[in-house]
């Protein structure tokens, strides 16, 4: 059974810090592709970062770019997104999702139930 945990969620003030983890179990974790997306009312969801299988690449929304860091521990099976300096706008639901293209090109997908942050004074 495919698991993805999120955790470290909660209330921060603007400027704070905080950080994501997301535990994963039930496949082969190393040989996918980690993301971080985001969901704040009324808006679509938004890919906010994304990690290679092997930790060798990421990528970020602008929005975040030089705030968020995600990073990955394969022996734990577990992603992380370190948010910093964050912002009123950084408030939404964070979801953690995992992915893989298999050889025939069809998608293997799968979500977590999502963590609230809220950036607020």
């Amino acid at each position: 059974q495919v698991q993805l945990v999120e955790s470290g969620g909660g209330l921060v003030q603007p400027g704070g810090s905080l950080r994501l983890s997301c535990a994963a179990s039930g496949f082969t974790f190393s040989s996918y592709a980690m993301s971080w997306y985001r969901q704040a009312p009324g808006k679509q969801r938004e890919l906010v970062a994304v990690i290679s299988s092997v930790g060798g690449n990421s990528n970020y929304a602008d929005s975040v770019k030089g705030r968020f860091t995600i990073s990955r521990d394969n022996a734990k099976n577990t992603v992380y997104l370190q948010m910093n300096s964050l912002k009123p706008e950084d408030t939404a639901v964070y979801y953690c999702n995992a992915q893989r293209r298999r050889t025939d090109a069809t998608l293997d997908r799968y979500w977590g139930q999502g963590t609230q942050i809220t950036v607020s004074s």
